[in-house]
């Protein structure tokens, strides 16, 4: 039976986000909706991620979520925009190609928002992932968040100026099976 782990990222597996897009293709990044040229240097984006996990929770700029099957990372989530009490913006990426399309993503989005939902006290959850890159939009579907727009943006620093899909989900909207141990 797989064992399915989803839990706070320590400081010291932030460099699971840093290798993953530091070793990308471009042409993978730019199906994420990635620039390539955007991305920080190494040492700042750790040095980043330091400065976070010495600030309190309420006043964090970014979450990091590592998800593990068998007791190995193959993905993360992390969340920005963050306005304690209020909303965040969630991002979440599976490591290695063999193990997208599995169906474990709505499995690991779920257990996800339990733990921003509960750690950033937030009433809205928003997801805005490139709208050409189908998967992540399925899954988002599959976890429960409710479809509101299609525009076109600049969604974070790492973006370039793209279409995207707005997902959001609600607190009050949490399904049974969202509240509860998968």
């Amino acid at each position: 039976m797989t064992q399915l782990v989803v839990r706070q990222m320590t400081l010291q597996e932030a460099d699971i986000i840093i290798d993953y897009f530091h070793g990308a293709s471009h042409d993978f990044l730019r199906s994420l909706g990635v620039s390539p040229a955007k991305l920080p240097y190494r040492d700042d984006w750790g040095a980043f991620y330091r400065a976070e996990y010495r600030r309190p929770i309420q006043k964090r700029r970014a979450i990091l979520i590592l998800w593990e099957l068998d007791g190995e990372p193959v993905g993360f989530s992390t969340a920005d925009k963050i306005i304690f009490g209020q909303e965040a913006y969630m991002h979440l990426h599976i490591l290695h190609p063999d193990r997208r399309r599995l169906g474990y993503g709505a499995r690991f989005i779920k257990e996800t928002v339990k733990i921003y939902f509960s750690m950033l006290n937030i009433q809205q959850l928003y997801c805005e992932p490139y709208a050409l890159n189908v998967a992540p939009n399925k899954t988002l579907q599959k976890a429960g968040f409710k479809y509101i727009k299609t525009y076109e943006t600049t969604p974070g620093p790492l973006n370039f100026k793209q279409p995207v899909n707005r997902w959001l989900l609600e607190s009050d909207a949490l399904a049974p099976d969202l509240t509860r141990a998968s």
